[in-house]
């Protein structure tokens, strides 16, 4: 049986997302289908919305602000000497739902399957060192490497601790609690908080 061309088109462009393969793309087509013209014309303009939506200039975090920076990085109370590095957007808000970190971050962004920092990987971690200096600081007072435990990333923790090695008084990691092959986003908030409190 032939689809019809509106929701083949519109099933591949689903099917693009992370986590969702064709045939699922076509589940949720004919599932958008079935909600009716009100339901797609509210999820139709939520995604316009997205417009709005910016990367923060310091730490790459999306945010919808006036200006350049996002919530945290524009908030005076955070401690802008301790930095954690993050791989996804959604490793930070885990992080920030555990409410055990008051400093800032730094987004890198999905790793590819390399095995190494893909260039504008490395052009973030670049930037780490002018913003550290035009806070005001010659060194972070620590640099926190939040990267989920497994072989790879355990690897590019190193790199990356290579990389900024002069750039903190202290480089950490996540502490027990996220077992090796876990992820952060899926942490529950009290796992995460204790491998944040008790960062090595």
């Amino acid at each position: 049986m032939r689809i019809p061309k509106e929701i083949r088109k519109l099933a591949d462009a689903l099917s693009s997302l992370p986590g969702i393969g064709p045939r699922q793309g076509i589940r949720l087509a004919f599932h958008l289908i079935k909600k009716g013209e009100g339901f797609q014309k509210s999820l139709a303009d939520d995604i316009k919305d997205l417009s709005a939506v910016k990367i923060c200039s310091d730490c790459f975090y999306i945010h919808s602000n006036p200006g350049e920076l996002c919530e945290i990085c524009s908030d005076p109370d955070r401690d802008k000497s301790i930095i954690a590095i993050v791989e996804k957007d959604t490793d930070l808000t885990s992080m920030e739902n555990a409410s055990k970190f008051n400093g800032t971050y730094l987004v890198l962004g999905e790793f590819g399957r390399g095995g190494s920092l893909e260039p504008d990987q490395k052009l973030k971690i670049k930037s780490l060192r002018s913003r550290i200096k035009r806070d005001g600081f010659s060194k972070a007072k620590e640099i926190v490497i939040a990267l989920n435990p497994n072989p790879q990333n355990n690897f590019l923790s190193a790199q990356i601790e290579k990389e900024l090695d002069e750039l903190a008084e202290r480089i950490t990691r996540l502490g027990v609690g996220i077992p090796s092959g876990g992820e952060i986003e899926f942490a529950d908030e009290d796992t995460l908080g204790g491998a944040i409190e008790h960062r090595r």
